[in-house]
Formats: C-alpha cells, sequence, structure tokens
C-alpha cells in the first residue's frame, strides 16, 4: 500500500484521481489529507480535485513527464543504483565553479548530454558544476526561474532519473554538483499551488511574481514546503550543495529568517549523511550577514555571489556605465573589493541614490563566489553578449586573470573557457499566447529603459526557438584559434590555482593592491604571489623590487620581460610571479594612486 498526502487546510473535499477513479481523501486536523492505496506505485500517474477543481498535479510531484499541466507519476527513489559510495564534495575553498545551463549546455539540451562533456571540465579542472534551475518550468526551453513543480527535475532534460545519471557521473569524474533553485516566488504557467492553500501572500511583492507566505499564517507548513525541498536535493539526488537565487526578495519577519532554518537544516541533513553540503546566496543587498556563522549574527549560510566583484571588474575592462554599472569602472573599485570584499560597504551608490551594504571586510574569501560572466550578467544583456564580444583578448585575459588570482571562489559560465561566440538570451516557452507576448514586450521595455542606445525592435524575442538555438554551445569552436589559445589561458590559470600554495590564504586583510588611475595598472599582492595588470593599451615598465625571472608563474604575452627589479609589459597584459618580497612598489611610496 502507498500512503498519498497532500496540504489543503481551506478545502472541503479533496480526491485522489488514478486510473480512471477518484477515492476520496480522508483530512486530519492539521489540514493535511491523506489516502492509503493499492492502485499508486511506481509510474503510476495522479492526481488531485479540491472541492472539485482539477485534475491538478501533486504540489510535491517528484515527476511531471507531460509538463506543468499534466498529471503527477509517482516515483520510488530507491529504485536507483548509486555507484558514488564513499563520495565527499571538495570544501568551497579549494573550488572552481562553472555554471551551466542544461539545455544549451550540448546540441542534445539533456542531462546525458552533460555527462558526454564531463571529460572536458574535468581536464579544465572544474571542481563543482553548477546547474541552472531543473525543477519543472512552463514549455520545452527556459531558464528555469518560473518554475512551478518545485519538486520534479524537467522533463525535457530527462527526468529524475536522468539528473540522478548526471550526479553520479559527476561523482564518479569527481566534480560535485550545486543546483540553483528559486524559493522567493514560482512562476506563473502551470502555479497550482494557491488552490490548495495560502502558499503566497498579498503583503509583500516581488519583481517576478506573487510573495512566498513565510512569516503569515500557515506558514510553518509552507516553510516545510520549500525546506523538504531543498532537503530532497540533496539526499535524494546526492546534490552537495545549492544555490538560492535573488535571496534579497525572500521577505521574512520571523525571530528565525527562513534562511537561518535552511542553512541549519541543511548541516544537521550533513551530518545525518557524514557528506559536506553547502548553501550559497544571491544576494542583492550586500549583506555580509547571510555568510556569517550563526554565533556572530548572521543565516549561516556558506557563501554568496559577490556582485561587487563582477560589476567592479566587468566595468573597469569595457568601460560601460549604463545602469548599475555607473557605480563602477575605476580601478579603485576593483582594488577596494578585492581588500575590503566589497566596493558598497555602507557607502553611497549614486545609481540607487542611498547608501548600500555593510563592512565584509573580516569574512574570509571562501564567503564570496567572484566572477567575470554569470547567467544573469551575460543573459540580461538585450543581445546576450559575452564580455569576449567587448573587450580586447589582453583584457580578457587580464580579467580571467584577476578572477582567478582573487581571494574569492572562482565561477565560470559555460563557454567562458574558451571565449564563446554564442550568446547567452533569454528564452522562454510559454503555451499562453498573452503571457508570451507580455514577456516579449516587457523584455524590450527593460532593456530600452536600461540602456539608452538600445533598439527595443532589435531584442530577440525570447518565446522564438530561433532565441533558444542562438544560445547553444558550439563545441568545436574552442578547437579553433583564437578560441584554442583563451582554452589554454584558463587551463593553466586554474591549474595554478591547484597547485600554488599562495591560495590556501584567503584572508582579505592580507592582500595589498597598488595601482594608478591614469596609467591604467594595478599590482595585487597576497601572501606568495604577485598579479601586475597593464590594462593600458601601451607598453609600461614598473619597478618591482624582487623581480626576478625565475618568479615567473604564467604571462598572458610572450613580449614580458621580468627583471632585475623591474617588468616590461606590453599593453593590456598581466604576469603572474611567486612573491617572497613584501609587495611590488612601482616607484610609488603609497599603497595606492587615483
Amino acid at each position: 500500500m502507498t500512503t498519498v498526502s497532500v496540504w489543503a487546510p481551506e478545502a472541503h473535499q479533496v480526491e485522489l484521481e488514478c486510473g480512471g477513479s477518484r477515492m476520496p481523501m480522508d483530512r486530519r486536523a492539521d489540514g493535511w489529507w491523506s489516502l492509503q492505496t493499492s492502485r499508486v506505485m511506481h509510474g503510476s500517474d495522479y492526481a488531485f480535485r479540491v472541492d472539485g477543481n482539477g485534475p491538478l498535479p501533486d504540489p510535491r510531484s517528484a515527476w511531471q513527464p507531460q509538463g506543468v499541466h499534466g498529471p503527477s507519476r509517482w516515483l520510488d527513489h530507491s529504485r536507483f543504483v548509486w555507484n558514488d559510495a564513499g563520495w565527499q564534495a571538495p570544501p568551497l575553498a579549494a573550488a572552481v565553479i562553472q555554471e551551466i545551463h542544461v539545455g544549451t549546455f550540448t546540441p542534445a539540451g539533456t542531462f546525458d548530454g552533460v555527462i558526454d562533456r564531463l571529460d572536458h571540465l574535468a581536464e579544465l579542472g572544474v571542481t563543482h558544476l553548477e546547474l541552472m534551475p531543473v525543477a519543472e518550468f512552463p514549455g520545452e526551453r527556459g531558464w528555469g526561474y518560473d518554475g512551478v513543480d518545485l519538486y520534479a527535475p524537467h522533463h525535457a532534460y530527462g527526468g529524475p532519473e536522468g539528473l540522478k545519471r548526471l550526479v553520479d557521473a559527476c561523482h564518479c569524474r569527481g566534480i560535485a554538483v550545486l543546483l540553483d533553485v528559486v524559493y522567493n516566488h514560482l512562476g506563473p504557467d502551470g502555479n497550482y499551488l494557491a488552490q490548495f492553500g495560502p502558499y503566497f501572500t498579498d503583503r509583500y511583492h516581488t519583481p517576478w511574481g506573487d510573495a512566498v507566505n513565510l512569516d503569515g499564517p500557515d506558514s510553518d507548513t509552507v516553510r516545510r514546503f520549500f525546506i523538504d525541498n531543498a532537503l530532497m536535493w540533496l539526499r535524494d539526488y546526492h546534490i552537495d550543495g545549492l544555490r538560492l537565487d535573488a535571496v534579497h526578495a525572500i521577505v521574512d519577519t520571523s525571530a528565525t529568517h527562513f534562511l537561518e532554518q535552511l542553512a541549519a537544516e541543511v548541516q544537521r541533513l550533513g551530518r545525518e549523511l557524514g557528506r559536506h553540503l553547502v548553501v550559497i546566496a544571491e544576494n542583492d543587498r550586500n549583506d555580509p550577514r547571510v555568510a556569517r556563522p550563526v554565533e556572530t549574527g548572521g543565516y549561516g549560510l556558506d557563501a554568496q555571489w559577490n556582485e561587487d566583484f563582477h560589476h567592479a571588474l566587468h566595468a573597469l575592462l569595457t568601460g560601460e556605465s549604463d545602469g548599475y554599472y555607473a557605480d563602477f569602472g575605476r580601478l579603485a573599485d576593483v582594488a577596494r573589493v578585492l581588500t575590503r570584499g566589497l566596493v558598497y560597504d555602507g557607502r553611497y551608490s549614486h545609481y540607487r541614490r542611498r547608501t548600500h551594504g555593510r563592512p565584509a571586510s573580516d569574512l574570509p574569501g571562501r564567503r564570496s563566489v567572484g566572477c567575470l560572466q554569470n547567467h544573469d550578467q551575460v543573459g540580461n544583456r538585450a543581445l546576450g553578449d559575452r564580455i569576449s564580444e567587448n573587450v580586447s583578448p589582453g583584457l580578457l585575459r587580464v580579467g580571467a586573470a584577476l578572477v582567478m588570482t582573487s581571494p574569492f571562489v572562482p565561477m565560470l559560465f559555460q563557454g567562458e573557457e574558451w571565449a564563446a561566440a554564442t550568446p547567452f538570451l533569454y528564452f522562454t516557452d510559454h503555451s499562453d499566447a498573452d503571457l508570451g507576448r507580455a514577456v516579449t514586450e516587457g523584455r524590450r521595455r527593460e532593456f530600452a529603459a536600461f540602456r539608452r542606445d538600445t533598439d527595443p525592435g532589435n531584442v530577440p524575442d525570447p518565446q522564438s526557438i530561433e532565441t533558444f538555438e542562438q544560445s547553444r554551445l558550439d563545441w568545436n569552436e574552442f578547437e579553433r584559434e583564437p578560441h584554442a589559445d583563451i582554452l589554454q589561458w584558463y587551463q593553466a590559470l586554474i591549474a595554478l590555482r591547484h597547485a600554488h600554495p599562495a591560495f590556501g590564504d584567503d584572508r582579505l586583510e592580507a592582500i595589498e593592491a597598488h595601482f594608478d588611475e591614469a596609467a591604467r595598472w594595478l599590482i595585487m599582492h597576497r601572501p606568495g604571489l604577485r598579479v601586475v595588470c597593464n590594462l593600458h593599451p601601451a607598453p609600461q615598465r614598473l619597478a618591482c623590487p624582487g623581480a626576478v625571472a625565475g618568479h615567473l608563474l604564467l604571462q598572458s604575452d610572450a613580449g614580458i620581460v621580468v627583471g632585475p627589479d623591474s617588468l616590461e609589459l606590453p599593453g593590456e597584459s598581466v604576469v603572474i610571479l611567486d612573491a617572497p618580497a613584501p609587495s611590488c612598489l612601482p616607484g610609488q611610496p603609497s599603497m595606492s594612486r587615483e
């Protein structure tokens, strides 16, 4: 017999529909309805009717083979045979993450398709594969941030068994798996949760949909719904960690914040399983409390994405100043984020027109994830263009070097390692024509407001299948120049990060940064390592006491000349050296110059 349960506290009648029959369910005092039946077993399709409305998929459905509007299918997790006994994920402090979108990572667009490219990631030196959301979302293609069946891996990707095969294959190759999950809202298309109970609230709002009820009446069960979802991915799919989307949009006034409760339960599960599990947040508020231990007043998450690091580096390399990039663009910003963890740590933001952030310099680098590209910063551009399309190869190498030698956990976006020429665009597949039209028009208005030089008519239609197909990686690119050369540079940087002992020390207070805004050079010194960057198009000679050719580890340009006691760098180049001396001092007595 199988026990089927569903929470519907305000319903007068709930029926289970399976095999052409409807069976009344029994109500408990806590608002749960349940039924024991022999009709439901692994592979059985079923649905619910609530006060006559339906059929509706199970809010906790583990399998939606016919999509968000179809019936649920019962799944027995114990049937899968795992091959990863004894697996232990590498610590975040030693991680190199690659973020991917399953649907565009390979021509197949499936979990099994990703497996075919795992050897490439292993050879590159990637330790953690981060999947953009895979929970069931409407249609056959999408980013996944409008998911509605949060317990079910997307049917077009290969469903539950496909995801398990991918995780198992990753672990067998020594690669951990992180999963992007969305707990601040659900998408509109196929979202039936409100027909079961008070999962949402009108007391708060998000830019994307109704806010989740985490602190109102009946919120205990709603919190349990999301936390059980997180634990399911980690326990039943052997996922090694979660990336929480936009936690600044999770509003909870409870004494114990939802994030703190989630982190504590993940840690407890990790102890039960004997595995190192992590939780990483995306947080737009520059609030380091998210990643501080509970004992010091934090929420106890392991890390958060460092948006300031990306923005500072992107604006410096590209010169862009639209939107939030207006707050960045100077070498001083890059130096500040490298040495203090954030640029806006309680400083006034002209873009936001208010003070933003709070100090984070006490946190080690492992508490931040830093990148040159990610799905947001590429895909939320009008044409989905990558930074490699907007800067010279020399500056691209400089940017990659700063990411890979920074104190933060480095992350790449799919194809970044070979400067992929394919864009990554925003795409959807809504069956509701009115919703699809609204998404298309809203996207064009958004870009017209963000960049004054954007013609809304040139923004690709998210609903068009061509938009999706343009975003697929071309795996033949990295065999050709200039892509092959960029790939070699990334391979060398990642190998250095894994091998050099300097990266074992991620204290921000141990990092020095010297720079000259006018001359456009930057030198970062961390114990045991020096990174010298010339961002000017012209060659420069920098005084560097203690520099000798024997200390050279990596150089982006064959024209770089080392020592004695000086460096000659061609325009837009970078060199990385062992640093037995205290620091490079390029003829200036002060720490930095603006």
